[in-house]
């Protein structure tokens, strides 16, 4: 984030703080129910978003090096990514050609090729098949057009976008809708990363994102973990085009009024939250990168995601790999006992029948913005 923004929203924060109130939408929102239970719109919106659209898969950091891969298959698309010799990086769907196998499993480094289990044909980096027992069986069939079949890709500002369908075509900074100077300015491209988790769990993938989309529930929900550390109902928001930020303050965000603007560490002081439509919730909190994935499962109320944790600079010593594995528990506890379980319930009341609607106040305005996007998506679509 840049630091001319940094201190506008720090001013805005200041604001919030000295009148009670914070960012507010213009009117509440209705949104209907149904986009949560709904079979029908769950289909359009894994076709739209999750087998042609395009989203992020996380940092660079997760390929670093030539020789270094790894499948993805939360979309419910066999993907495979991997960085070549030269480092560049390729994503291909995760099938070989002769007879639809998959060529490789989870992930690794070092390596030179990718060899299909049934037959041992063999694939390069690039994806292009470079041998295959009993050539002679298949002359007629070349080579050249036998690879693995490319899927667009992108690596940009430290981070990597890919999307499924192999005839699809996408901008990142189109996408990102005016937030690549935010995420340019972070560096991270220099990150590195520690650790990542998946998690199932019996809600929609929207309700996923929703977590991160106010700090109305802190006081209520977090009592005894989150609420001490942040002022609950208090922060920002700023919309780039289908994406938005937030920053929340931290108790410790009245110390900035002490000084000068120029000596303001507002990352210090904050966590920020950006959502990367449609998915991706990327967050920073003072010395570390949370990235959220969120997929959809097999039924509405099911929903498949993982979260990674990149920090500055590599784990050396037991100590930092100490302080790493103690903050992402606490994260990961969190979300574990209080945000997702809540989150669990909300599903069983949709199905209830208690109302055909939610509303989302005047101070919900991101989560007012995910879902006229989503809705505007799947109109767009139609």
């Amino acid at each position: 984030m840049r630091r001319e923004d940094q201190i506008a929203e720090a001013r805005k924060l200041l604001g919030f703080l000295d009148n009670r109130t914070t960012a507010l939408a213009d009117d509440i929102y209705r949104n209907p129910v149904s986009d949560y239970t709904c079979a029908e719109q769950a289909a359009r919106e894994k076709e739209l978003f999750f087998r042609r659209g395009a989203f992020n898969i996380g940092l660079s950091a997760l390929l670093p090096n030539p020789g270094d891969w790894m499948t993805h298959d939360y979309a419910g698309v066999p993907i495979l990514l991997a960085r070549n010799a030269e480092g560049g990086l390729g994503a291909f769907l995760n099938v070989c050609r002769h007879r639809g196998a998959r060529v490789a499993d989870g992930s690794g480094s070092k390596l030179r090729d990718f060899r299909c289990p049934y037959h041992g044909w063999c694939y390069g980096l690039d994806g292009a098949l470079m041998a295959r027992p009993d050539e002679r069986s298949f002359a007629a069939a070349e080579r050249a057009t036998h690879g693995l079949t490319g899927l667009p890709v992108a690596e940009k500002y430290g981070m990597i976008w890919v999307s499924p369908d192999p005839a699809a075509a996408f901008d990142v900074d189109r996408m990102l809708g005016g937030l690549s100077g935010d995420l340019a300015a972070y560096g991270l491209e220099n990150w590195h990363h520690y650790e990542t988790r998946v998690l199932r769990r019996k809600f929609n993938w929207k309700l996923g994102v929703d977590t991160f989309g106010e700090t109305y529930h802190l006081q209520h929900l977090h009592p005894n973990t989150v609420d001490p550390l942040f002022h609950s109902n208090r922060c920002t928001f700023d919309a780039f085009g289908p994406n938005h930020r937030m920053l929340a303050a931290r108790k410790t965000f009245d110390t900035l009024r002490t000084l000068p603007e120029h000596q303001w560490d507002v990352f210090d002081n904050t966590v920020v939250i950006c959502v990367l439509f449609p998915n991706t919730v990327f967050t920073y909190q003072r010395d570390h990168v949370e990235t959220w994935h969120f997929f959809p499962g097999d039924k509405p109320d099911e929903c498949l995601m993982y979260v990674s944790l990149y920090i500055p600079d590599p784990v050396e010593t037991q100590a930092n790999k100490d302080h790493w594995d103690r903050n992402f528990n606490l994260l990961m506890a969190t979300v574990e006992m209080e945000d997702f379980p809540t989150c669990e319930g909300m599903q069983v009341g949709f199905r209830s029948g208690a109302q055909d609607v939610i509303t989302f106040g005047r101070n919900e305005p991101a989560l007012q913005h995910f879902h006229k996007n989503v809705s505007a998506a799947l109109a767009a679509a139609a």
